[in-house]
């Protein structure tokens, strides 16, 4: 289950690194702008994807000790979105030693 772990979420990722690239190098978010707000179902595709990074965040918060990560990580949760969330569950994942269960990535550090 950590092997399928560390795999799941390194492919997630890297696939979401380079389709962002690839993306950007096609066309700037800047100017897809002007066309987000007249689909309907992109803006309410768009407000589902925050919602689901803020209920991640709040794992986040739940997991973590200090006050800097979490600001970090809402920031970059809010900015890049499932890059950052997948490279935390790796960092977690990571984090785990090897006697550790697996359920331990759930789980607060918080004494």
């Amino acid at each position: 289950m950590k092997l399928f772990l560390k795999l799941l979420f390194g492919s997630i990722f890297i696939w979401m690194v380079t389709m962002t690239f690839r993306t950007c190098f096609a066309m700037s978010l800047w100017n897809a702008r002007p066309g987000f707000g007249a689909n309907p179902w992109t803006v309410a595709t768009l407000r589902n994807a925050f919602f689901g990074f803020l209920t991640f965040y709040v794992w986040v918060v739940y997991k973590q000790r200090r006050i800097i990560p979490c600001l970090l990580w809402f920031l970059l949760i809010m900015t890049l979105g499932n890059i950052a969330t997948s490279l935390y569950v790796l960092v977690q994942r990571m984090r785990l030693r090897s006697n550790d269960p697996i359920e331990s990535i759930l789980w607060s550090r918080k004494a």
